[in-house]
């Protein structure tokens, strides 16, 4: 008898975790004063709705420094409280559409999928948004059940791809990079779909037959010396850090933001080993989800318990099997227990 029932209520978006999960993939630096800018700043000081008798979200009114990854002024980005919020407010600062922006990474300029931003960002994080650049099309022969591809999606309707397995059908193929947004799959439009729906649809392409993708990679283009700073040389008098870098600003699934105190190292590694799972059993990478998971489990004292809350939960729409589900029980309480090393 399987461990949960299935049900017809469709997943509400179960936000992304973005990773440390989303929803945060990414350690924060410990800044003792906020980045420097290196270049003329824009300034872009947009905060929370005024009330005017209607119920609105509190956002936190925190600034965060950002700039373009191929090369940009700094920007001063606030008054935002989920992932699309961000990315309206980084897109109004540089003057050009949200659905420009395929990603986020904090402290880095670089494509680098182990500081992408997910569900979370560190108060003393410095945003680099990466633009659309330039469209292609591959013809690919599914040869092996599996393409070899971890995909994840940017929180607001783009999904990329986070991992290519060495040796892989995609690993072949010179053309396909990691951050490479996937935007059509035989023509069919996939802008909107989470990570998990493409992850499906490429899965169940038939073994042996042609497909054709279309990707849209990240903007490239030199980028000149413009980065954050540690140092506190040439900072503003009475300039103050934005936190101790143990506390992060958290995107909610209910739309709400929240600062948080930094997981403890049990909890981050029993995410990241969820993460994992998520990553081998179905080929997506969602800090987020993860995160979720994990707090499902946290306080249960046994799989039944743990099944019947994901049952209870959005997540059931994912349809996870009871062996998936043993292997999630198993990671968390190996992480309660201290079995993983970070």
């Amino acid at each position: 008898m399987p461990l949960f029932n299935k049900k017809s209520t469709k997943i509400s978006n179960p936000s992304p975790p973005m990773t440390k999960d989303p929803h945060a993939y990414h350690d924060n630096n410990n800044y003792k004063n906020p980045p420097i800018p290196t270049a003329p700043t824009i300034h872009h000081d947009s905060m929370s709705n005024g009330g005017h008798g209607e119920s609105t979200v509190t956002k936190p009114q925190l600034v965060f420094n950002c700039q373009l990854a191929h090369g940009s002024p700094t920007g001063f980005i606030t008054g935002f409280a989920s992932v699309k919020e961000l990315y309206q407010k980084i897109a109004e600062c540089y003057d050009f559409p949200m659905d420009e922006i395929l990603f986020c990474t904090l402290n880095s300029h670089k494509v680098d999928m182990s500081n992408l931003l997910g569900g979370q960002i560190g108060l003393n994080d410095f945003i680099f948004a990466h633009k659309k650049g330039r469209p292609k099309e591959v013809e690919i022969v599914k040869s092996e059940d599996a393409l070899g591809l971890t995909i994840t999606d940017n929180g607001a309707g783009y999904a990329f791809i986070k991992r290519i397995k060495s040796g892989s059908v995609i690993d072949r193929i010179p053309h396909i990079q990691i951050g490479d947004h996937i935007e059509k799959l035989d023509g069919i439009n996939v802008v909107g779909k989470r990570h998990y729906e493409v992850a499906r649809m490429l899965k169940d392409i038939p073994t042996g037959s042609t497909f054709t993708i279309r990707l849209v990679e990240p903007m490239k283009s030199g980028f000149q010396g413009i980065a954050p700073r540690k140092g506190t040389a040439g900072s503003k008098p009475g300039k103050q850090g934005y936190g101790s870098g143990k506390e992060t600003l958290r995107f909610k699934a209910n739309g709400n933001a929240a600062i948080e105190d930094e997981h403890d190292d049990a909890t981050q590694c029993g995410i990241d080993a969820i993460n994992s799972l998520l990553d081998s059993f179905m080929g997506i990478n969602d800090s987020e989800l993860a995160t979720q998971i994990w707090e499902l489990g946290n306080n249960k004292i046994n799989s039944m318990d743990f099944a019947e809350a994901i049952d209870a939960s959005d997540l059931e729409a994912f349809g996870f099997t009871d062996d998936f589900i043993i292997e999630l029980w198993g990671a968390i309480t190996d992480a309660r227990h201290g079995r993983y090393k970070r």
